[in-house]
């Protein structure tokens, strides 16, 4: 008998072993296959079981959760959504997240280990420490003017900080309300289909993810390289240009939409934005040097993220002398994001220093402690500061005597440079109005805010699209905005 009792022990022993082992498996091997199955919906259930942290703008919060009830119980709501989707992006139960959504999703959702104050007892009890807060560097007075500058037209405007490259405005038009995407339902659907099948694709970021031929607002990049090369030793110089001036290897004129830029001095070809001067300085300068100029404003660069990504800017490296003519007012393969030409103005206004731009102040738990901060931001210098220092005067002007004079503002100093670029098989398509500017108190000891203001499309007669006339006085609402709060 005592055998046969030893035979069953051993044989339960088998089994309690090999369920141990199998549990094991389960649990430890095939875990993450498990947690990876669509049809696991525990982390999704987790994920919505509560609310999810905020993204404050001038300390206020622009988002917030809406309690449905349902299984997945916490939807996303936005206020004033439309105003803020470029930067907040949208957090959809079915499709996912966007920019800052996306970004700092650990942060808002609850799942970044720092929120943990007791990891080990949160891995136990599977729970989820409530979702922290993301405070932006934007200025809401500034995003709504940009915002309300732009109503009715497609355009984009980015805003800076020259000084910190922290990130004011932020703002693509068309918009969208984000929260039409948040839940699961049959609604989120029918907007998901509409918005991607609407031809003015409210869903792109114009500021960070689009980009356009810069036109003549290129050209403090190519005066820089001029200066710093020293093609260019005296604004007041004559610079030798002809009007119209053949590109080299070529039968191809080129001309000006004004008078007077034959053999114009800098300040003068800069102040009513002669074509034919800056072509010639960007051949005089070269290629090597023209790349060099335009990659330390940031151009080329793929690696910019403010924490999402930006699309890349680029200057073309392989050129020939027309080619490069071209590329050198801002057109050919030039291209650039409105937040690319802020950074250019910041730079002028910051003694030719350009910071890095970034968007999130500081990450911190639901009852205010910082959990991080942005942290000082990398510089590199663009230009000598004397060549900045010159760039100023230029831009000054343009604003006081040229055509960027819609963009002045009482009781402060403002540079800018207009631009309108063309576009389009044989430059057919509208073309875009841009205006890029910096401003400073006459009180204040620097610059408070550099802006880029593209409008995409305009109703108005072709022969009247300028950046001087569209564009210039929207980046003067934002700067006004910024100067006095």
């Amino acid at each position: 008998m005592s055998r046969h009792i030893r035979h069953a022990a051993a044989f339960c022993a088998l089994l309690l072993v090999a369920l141990l082992v199998n549990a094991a498996r389960v649990q430890v091997v095939r875990s993450p296959s498990y947690d990876d199955n669509p049809a696991n919906r525990r982390a999704s259930i987790a994920r919505y079981g509560q609310p999810r942290g905020d993204i404050l703008v001038g300390g206020e919060p622009v988002t917030g959760s809406r309690d449905t009830g349902e299984q997945l119980r916490y939807e996303r709501a936005y206020r004033d959504g439309p105003l803020y989707a470029p930067v907040t992006g949208f957090a959809s139960q079915k499709y996912g997240t966007t920019f800052l959504e996306h970004t700092e999703d650990e942060v808002l959702s609850g799942a970044d280990p720092l929120l943990q104050p007791f990891p080990l007892w949160n891995d136990v009890t599977r729970s989820r420490p409530p979702g922290g807060n993301v405070v932006t560097t934007l200025d809401p007075d500034a995003q709504r003017a940009a915002y309300q500058g732009l109503a009715g037209r497609k355009g984009a405007v980015a805003a800076v900080e020259p000084t910190t490259g922290r990130i004011l405005a932020l703002v693509s038009a068309p918009s969208y309300d984000p929260s039409l995407l948040s839940g699961n339902g049959p609604t989120a659907e029918e907007a998901w289909t509409r918005l991607n099948s609407d031809p003015d694709r409210p869903m792109l970021n114009r500021a960070v993810r689009q980009t356009y031929p810069p036109g003549s607002t290129f050209k403090v990049v190519t005066a820089a390289a001029a200066l710093d090369a020293r093609v260019i030793r005296d604004l007041d110089q004559p610079t030798g240009s002809p009007d119209p001036y053949r590109l080299p290897g070529t039968t191809t004129s080129l001309t000006n939409a004004s008078e007077g830029c034959a053999d114009a001095s800098l300040r003068e070809a800069f102040m009513w934005s002669c074509n034919t001067v800056f072509a010639k300085l960007g051949v005089d300068v070269g290629l090597t040097d023209m790349a060099a100029t335009a990659e330390a404003f940031g151009f080329n660069a793929a690696d910019l993220r403010i924490p999402f990504s930006v699309a890349r800017s680029t200057f073309d490296t392989s050129l020939d002398r027309a080619q490069l003519a071209l590329s050198s007012i801002g057109q050919y393969n030039t291209r650039a994001t409105p937040l690319q030409m802020a950074m250019v103005a910041a730079a002028v206004a910051n003694g030719g220093l350009v910071r890095t731009p970034y968007l999130v102040e500081r990450t911190t738990r639901r009852g205010g402690a910082i959990l991080a901060t942005a942290g000082s931001r990398p510089a590199r210098q663009a230009m000598y500061p004397s060549t900045a220092r010159r760039l100023r005067e230029l831009m000054r002007d343009v604003v006081r005597e040229g055509t960027g004079g819609k963009a002045a503002i009482r009781g402060a100093t403002v540079g800018g440079k207009t631009g309108t670029a063309q576009h389009g098989i044989g430059n057919a398509g509208t073309p875009y109005a841009w205006f890029v500017s910096w401003a400073q108190r006459n009180r204040d000891p620097e610059p408070k805010v550099a802006v880029a203001v593209v409008v995409e499309d305009s109703a108005a007669n072709r022969r009247h699209i300028t950046g001087g006339g569209l564009a210039a006085p929207v980046a003067r609402a934002v700067m006004e905005a910024v100067l006095n709060p």
